[in-house]
């Protein structure tokens, strides 16, 4: 079982048949809907400020979710957070792709089913409008994703996910 910790009276709560890895950390003020899953030696902290995540997310191996006072993090539905990125303080609308090693910093907004490219950094404040491909450093729009593109990898982690669930 992930190392579950309570900061400042508040536990991590999360819903119906989520995969949480055994070396994956969850720690404070985090509510997570039904059939999420957080992977190996991910961490999700929530000691200043709350992580609201919603339903099928996938955060995956190594990924770093944070907040700040008065900047919570919310990763809508079917969100996915590739290996080892950071996301910070800002919200990432449904069907979103956060792509491995990206950087997304305090108050952006990552539009529905956006996808940030892998290594790019979103900088504070940035605003990502629906299906926009963001990539770079600074990232920058560079097109415009095809309906559903993002979508497919919150799928293969729904699928995915059952492998470790099983006894």
């Amino acid at each position: 079982m992930a190392l579950i910790q309570t900061v400042k009276g508040k536990t991590p709560q999360w819903g119906e048949r989520c995969f949480l890895a055994e070396n994956a950390t969850l720690a404070g003020d985090i509510t997570m809907g039904d059939d999420c899953s957080v992977w190996f030696g991910a961490v999700v902290r929530a000691d200043v400020d709350a992580v609201v995540v919603g339903n099928r997310v996938n955060i995956q191996d190594c990924a770093c979710i944070h907040q700040t006072a008065g900047a919570p993090v919310v990763l809508e539905d079917d969100v996915s957070i590739g290996h080892g990125a950071v996301v910070h303080a800002c919200t990432v609308r449904r069907g979103a792709l956060i792509g491995m090693n990206a950087v997304v910093l305090d108050k952006a907004d990552i539009g529905e089913q956006a996808i940030i490219a892998a290594g790019a950094v979103v900088l504070a404040g940035s605003q990502v409008g629906p299906r926009e491909i963001w990539a770079g450093v600074p990232a920058r729009k560079v097109k415009t994703a095809p309906e559903g593109q993002a979508l497919e990898y919150a799928e293969h982690y729904m699928y995915i996910k059952e492998w470790y669930r099983e006894p």
